[in-house]
């Protein structure tokens, strides 16, 4: 799998390219996570070349974590820059998806449409999270494990979670947090004008339903699909069912 140079730092992404591709669709994952928070089933999309992107200071990219979502967001046009595509669908999972949102609000010509994956507009995020990340890293890694989770996900997926979020660097995650719990946009939804997917998890405990429910009803136009006792982590819970909708969405985005 690939890395790119992104304004002097080197990314990593998985690629799936599909032959021929009638559209380019950029994943971006969550605070203190990587590419591998995507499945297989959606990084395999027909006529789609997917690209499931590791952000600065994560996974298996270079650089440095960003500490405001609008910074991340500029390094997704950037990355699309140095793949040389113009617009691109940008799917997100939680801070992923407020990136996304971001995205579409400050380089509307360069989205194609969004994927917002247990996400909000607003991501206010716990004072024991926020203070925990550099005091107590394993204990709040288990507190965001914990409810991280709705109550069908396999023990062994649960415990496969907690050891890749361990993976991270502690510092990039909680700028990842101060980034999320800074983030805003609900007064600004009625300006997306990229087709959007809103999923959520009915048993999402970080990003309740609620969330994707205003998300759907504020962005025009937006669907909605929400999965039945799926938690936080959604696409890793029922990855089949997300993809079947993803899919159904692309089919339509031009």
């Amino acid at each position: 799998m690939p890395h790119i140079e992104v304004n002097g730092e080197q990314l990593y992404y998985a690629s799936s390219p599909a032959a021929p591709a009638r559209l380019t669709m950029v994943l971006v994952h969550g605070a203190g996570e990587n590419h591998l928070v995507w499945p297989g089933s959606l990084r395999r999309m027909d006529h789609v070349q997917v690209c499931a992107l590791d952000l600065p200071g994560h996974g298996k990219s270079g650089g440095q974590g960003r500490a405001a979502v609008s910074d991340y967001a500029a390094v997704v046009l950037g990355f699309l820059d140095a793949l040389g595509v113009n617009r691109a669908v940008i799917g997100g999972h939680s801070m992923g998806g407020a990136i996304a949102q971001q995205f579409a609000l400050s380089y509307p010509q360069r989205a194609a449409g969004l994927v917002l994956v247990a996400t909000g507009a607003r991501l206010r995020v716990a004072p024991a999270i926020l203070s925990g990340m550099l005091t107590d890293w394993p204990g709040t890694l288990d507190l965001v494990n914990r409810f991280a989770w709705g109550p069908d996900a396999p023990e062994e997926l649960v415990r496969l979670g907690r050891a890749q979020l361990a993976e991270g660097d502690p510092q990039v995650a909680a700028n990842d947090y101060t980034a999320c719990n800074s983030f805003d946009v609900m007064e600004r939804l009625g300006q997306i004008a990229a087709p959007t997917l809103v999923i959520g998890g009915t048993a999402d405990q970080m990003t309740p339903g609620k969330y994707a429910q205003y998300l759907a009803e504020k962005i025009p136009g937006a669907r909605l699909a929400m999965i039945e006792r799926a938690g936080h982590m959604v696409m890793l819970e029922q990855p089949e069912l997300v993809a079947r909708h993803v899919r159904e969405f692309l089919a339509a985005v031009s």
